[in-house]
């Protein structure tokens, strides 16, 4: 009705709506490529380099795990590992091996 009545009487041109769905699919295409490159792409590249990390993993390394304790690795098995907490040469916990944050090789000369 306000197209009418500021176009003077005269019918408004009207915009295809294929239009407006192309422009929306557009939008759409745009906001999927950023996540995917600001959060899917990272996150699978820090998982890459997580397992390459736990796959050099061997006996004698010392580690620290996700609940910030130290220890070291006892014995490696496929998916758990047997770590010695403290001095205390009988506190030997078998963990996932995902439980653990980071290595630190030992240097065996």
């Amino acid at each position: 009705m306000y197209n009418f009545i500021l176009l003077g009487g005269e019918k408004a041109e009207q915009v295809p709506a294929g239009g407006n769905l192309i422009f929306t699919i557009g939008w759409f295409a745009i906001l999927a490529l950023v996540f995917y490159f600001m959060l899917i792409r990272p996150q699978k590249k820090q998982q890459k380099q997580m397992q390459a990390m736990l796959s050099t993993l061997e006996k004698g390394d010392s580690v620290l795990t996700n609940s910030g304790f130290y220890g070291v690795v006892i014995d490696v098995m496929d998916e758990v590992v047997i770590v010695e907490f403290g001095n205390n040469k009988n506190c030997r916990i078998p963990m996932k091996k995902s439980a653990i944050l980071e290595i630190e090789k030992t240097n065996a000369d």
